[in-house]
């Protein structure tokens, strides 16, 4: 299975809706999103795809130059001709002063644990480098162990609480905050991450290819 990211277009919402209720997710309004998308000042919003085959043809300009370079090594930006597949994911960020604020982050619940959510925190994190943001910040659900994980992976770590934060259940956020993006440490940090990625979608495609019949791949 290969994963692309792209931005987030108006006719994208309505998948990016059903992800949000498979995830259990508060629910945002379709006017909520156009809006987001629309301010380019100050937002970014991407979305990822999945297919089953290598794209063709010539990756298109992208408002994510680092992830670019990275996906292009294996083939992982989707040419015009491959929006028309599946959206898994989705993710946002805007700029709140000097932090890039990452907003949502959600993959369908069948892909998974396979490297896509990372994916678009990437994309995010050269969102916030677009918007000129010094720092990343976000809340991120007490029990979502997963995610904070990741989180502290690239950075993160937690700065306090906010009660009763997420209306479906009333339960607390983790808040958490990067030091400054922008020092040589956070960057070589960031590219030997992305190089580690580049490596798990490179053998999750490898053996994806090494196990299908000879007329494709299969279904991940």
């Amino acid at each position: 299975m290969y994963y692309f990211i792209e931005p987030m277009r108006e006719e994208d919402i309505p998948a990016v809706q059903e992800i949000e209720r498979q995830s259990q997710m508060a629910p945002w309004s379709a006017l909520t999103y156009r809006r987001e998308i629309r301010n380019r000042q100050s937002c970014r919003y991407v979305v990822a795809r999945a297919d089953t085959q290598l794209p063709d043809g010539t990756p298109p300009a992208t408002d994510y130059p680092l992830l670019l370079r990275l996906l292009q090594r294996i083939g992982l930006v989707a040419p015009a001709s491959t929006s028309t597949a599946p959206i898994v994911g989705y993710g946002g960020i805007w700029l709140n002063e000097t932090s890039g604020h990452i907003t949502t982050i959600a993959v369908a619940p069948a892909h998974r644990r396979r490297g896509v959510g990372e994916l678009i925190l990437n994309a995010l994190i050269d969102g916030a480098y677009e918007l000129n943001a010094q720092y990343l910040s976000l809340e991120v659900r007490v029990s979502n162990l997963t995610a904070q994980r990741l989180y502290l992976k690239y950075g993160f770590r937690p700065v306090g609480q906010r009660a009763n934060y997420y209306v479906d259940n009333h339960e607390d956020a983790l808040v958490m905050w990067t030091d400054p993006i922008t020092t040589t440490s956070y960057k070589e940090r960031l590219r030997e991450l992305r190089r580690q990625l580049h490596e798990r979608l490179r053998q999750q495609v490898d053996q994806v290819v090494v196990g299908s019949p000879s007329n494709g791949p299969t279904v991940g």
